[in-house]
């Protein structure tokens, strides 16, 4: 955060506020005991009222509530609950511009001292607020980070930062998304006028030109740039939100080299936490190789170069129709070699089930043989059997009795058609049936020789 060189005093205070440079930031308080007696207009307050009026004045005032201070550590001490309290003196005033020096009393609460070493007499950069301790009335500084003197305040301001979104999960590995292989529109962070966009532009168009692009310009350096990035940021994944023909694969956030200063904007935690916040993909390509910003840490890749990126996020379309015509003829020669390997097996089977089939032509010839040879047994069986019937036929003509009747004789029968075959069993008066070869004859006996 850009802050003056130096605070004003007393004199330049009253002039400033005078001239509007510096606005109230806090209504005075009511009157004392809601109208206090007075004379000649002047009001009476409660030390309560003017000390929350200061502290709501301190609170409230942005260049206070976001502070890097130097100075020596002196009265150093440790409570019970494990807060430090210290005096941060400036007593030579030396590198300050001010002409004497000063002292501010610190709180170092626990939830940010732990595991910070601070020792009585060293020499420190602490970051954090100016407030009003209203039960004592005192000024304290409430320090969130503090660093050794040497360390630089960018880079203090870094680590603050750094420790303060880590614990909030925003470099956690497991949140990373994958890039999608084959993405099909690309938002692009930058600024409009850069190298940068053209570069990315160039790249694009050479390795992966189906591959559409969508420019949301950004002020990349100087005040106001890490609101613009975060604000582009948020307004592609709004884009894609309320547009359905808008699908955004991967966002690229990027920036040409500079400086530490000039890189800053990606240090500032707006732009960290648009990227942790964002529903797309992000790929951060912020300066050179060598420069790290916390974007790149939060982001889901990290790319050395704007150009890299570019490289990342697409493939080489020579290099993919390469490899599909390879694969192509991978699969083509794995094919024939399946195809060959099956006629082969196609071929075994057919050779196994001929092995294990019977011999229909012999079988055939078999099956016809002894038809031939059944036929010629039934017809010599017939013809025996056809000469022992007319045999027994012969035979059965010469016993029966129609062959008697033929040569003149009959039969007798009675009533009941029993052959009569004695003369004694006839009586004079009986009907009897006479069988001849031509007929039948009725008779009655009328007497019986002797």
């Amino acid at each position: 955060m850009a802050a003056p060189s130096q605070l004003p005093g007393t004199d330049e205070a009253d002039a400033l506020t005078a001239s509007g440079a510096f606005e109230a930031v806090a209504e005075p308080p009511a009157t004392y005991g809601g109208g206090f007696a007075s004379s000649a207009n002047v009001a009476v307050y409660g030390v309560g009222q003017i000390t929350r009026y200061l502290g709501e004045l301190l609170d409230t005032d942005p260049f206070l509530s976001d502070l890097w201070v130097a100075g020596e550590v002196t009265n150093l001490s440790r409570s019970q609950a494990g807060h430090l309290f210290f005096t941060l003196s400036d007593a030579s005033g030396a590198g300050t511009g001010s002409k004497a020096g000063g002292a501010l009393r610190c709180a170092f609460f626990r939830q940010h001292s732990a595991g910070v070493a601070v020792e009585q007499g060293e020499s420190v950069l602490v970051h954090g607020r100016v407030s009003l301790y209203a039960e004592r009335g005192d000024l304290q500084f409430y320090v969130d980070a503090l660093q050794p003197e040497g360390t630089g305040v960018l880079e203090a301001e870094f680590r603050r930062l750094f420790e303060r979104l880590k614990g909030d999960g925003l470099f956690d590995p497991g949140r990373k998304r994958p890039l999608p292989r084959y993405p099909r529109t690309v938002g692009v962070v930058t600024s409009a006028a850069g190298a940068v966009w053209h570069d990315i532009q160039s790249v694009m168009a050479r390795r992966w030109p189906m591959a559409g692009l969508l420019l949301a310009p950004a002020a990349v350096q100087g005040d106001g740039a890490a609101a613009s990035i975060a604000g582009a940021i948020e307004a592609l994944n709004a884009l894609t939100a309320d547009f359905d023909d808008v699908d955004l694969d991967v966002i690229i956030v990027a920036r040409g080299g500079g400086s530490a200063d000039d890189l800053w904007a990606f240090n500032d935690e707006r732009v960290a936490r648009a990227i942790f916040a964002s529903e797309t993909p992000i790929v951060s390509a912020v300066g050179h190789e060598t420069d790290t910003t916390l974007a790149d840490y939060v982001a889901d890749v990290r790319a050395p170069t704007p150009s890299a990126a570019a490289e990342l996020i697409v493939p080489d379309e020579r290099e993919e129709r390469a490899r599909v015509a390879s694969l192509l003829d991978t699969s083509g020669y794995a094919l024939s070699g399946r195809a060959e390997q099956t006629r082969g097996r196609l071929a075994d089977l057919r050779e196994r089930m001929e092995r294990r089939s019977p011999d229909l032509e012999g079988e055939r010839v078999r099956v016809e043989r002894y038809l031939t040879e059944a036929h010629a047994l039934t017809t010599l069986r017939l013809a025996q059997e056809r000469a022992v019937a007319a045999s027994a036929s012969g035979r059965l003509e010469a016993l029966s009795p129609l062959a008697t009747l033929a040569r003149g004789y009959a039969i007798v029968q009675d009533a009941d058609g029993g052959v009569v075959e004695h003369a004694q069993a006839l009586v004079t008066g009986q009907r009897v049936r006479l069988l001849f070869q031509d007929g039948i004859s009725a008779a009655e006996i009328t007497g019986r020789g002797d």
